[in-house]
């Protein structure tokens, strides 16, 4: 019985996987999309409290992937994308609750003085308040958009600034949007990031890449409760890789390390639908429209997930 409960102990451990959550806007009622209400706020941080979660820098995450170490299961990291002004306002929250962030810093905003957003001294001032900022592009395009040599000017201007304003070198980077493909991913793995995030749902496990770290975007009411049951599925996606240039779907195809003989398939504005794993392989045809220019296609067995997202051009 002692071995047995033993093994149940280590195989929590084992499997465990840690989460990033990423805000935007905090107690703005004019883009319900991207808002927080501290009212909603607070009672996630009280769930995280209440439950024994963990909330510690992005970095220590980062550090626990390259010294290919377990993630604690309840370790969580807090991000906030763009530098809206808004946070001012939610500020003293992660202070009371004592929660370190991770602010990602859109250096066109700061530099021009945009209304909405904080400038560069503010910038600077959160470091006092628990903040560690990183990069967020200089322009906030949509890059998959973009031509090599743009995606490179723009990391070369918004670097520049940053360094010079900031007095220090940008540890991550996050995509505006979200949104990337491959030559996005490998022109923003030429300026020397050491963690690379998306907006993909999912969690951070040992087979995570560094430069692939999924975060969970959180807006209006969201419960985390739900959110942190998700594992990492360990899956390599083979088709589609990009946008259907007809904006077709026709094969959704992936190799699943696991034994499962059932997966789910999620496809966004398409639903869920029930897929066969054959030896490790989703193999799986249609013909469907996407409806969207930006989707979502989700593999989920059990509570591991894997997600992939597709960008129109």
């Amino acid at each position: 019985m002692r071995h047995f409960l033993l093994f149940c102990a280590l195989s929590v451990y084992l499997f465990a996987d840690a989460h990033i959550f990423l805000y935007h806007r905090f107690n703005d009622d004019r883009y319900p999309s991207t808002n927080t209400q501290n009212e909603t706020l607070r009672k996630q941080f009280q769930f995280l409290k209440d439950n024994n979660y963990t909330v510690v820098p992005l970095q220590a995450i980062v550090d626990k992937l390259n010294q290919n170490e377990t993630l604690p299961d309840k370790w969580v990291a807090l991000t906030i994308d763009d530098g809206y002004r808004s946070f001012l306002s939610a500020v003293d929250m992660f202070k009371e609750f004592g929660y370190p962030f991770t602010m990602f810093v859109y250096s066109q905003a700061a530099e021009k003085n945009y209304p909405d957003f904080l400038n560069w001294e503010e910038l600077k001032k959160l470091e006092s308040a628990g903040g560690t900022l990183s990069f967020h592009s200089y322009a906030h395009s949509r890059q998959t958009r973009l031509s090599k040599d743009e995606l490179r000017d723009d990391f070369k201007k918004g670097l520049e600034l940053y360094e010079k304003r900031l007095g220090s070198k940008s540890a991550f980077y996050s995509y505006p949007y979200g949104e990337f493909n491959d030559e996005v991913q490998s022109v923003a793995k030429e300026f020397g990031f050491s963690a690379i995030l998306n907006q993909n749902i999912g969690a951070v496990g040992d087979k995570s890449s560094p430069y692939d770290l999924n975060r969970f975007a959180l807006t209006g009411d969201t419960a985390l409760k739900p959110l942190l049951k998700y594992k990492v599925l360990d899956a390599q996606w083979l088709e589609p890789k990009t946008y259907p240039a007809n904006g077709n779907i026709t094969k959704v195809e992936a190799k699943l390390n696991s034994s499962a003989k059932k997966a789910q398939l999620y496809i966004t504005d398409l639903g869920w639908r029930d897929v066969e794993v054959k030896d490790g392989l989703v193999s799986y045809e249609m013909n469907e429209k996407l409806k969207k220019s930006r989707v979502r296609v989700i593999l989920q067995v059990g509570d591991k997930i894997s997600t992939k997202i597709l960008v129109k051009d």
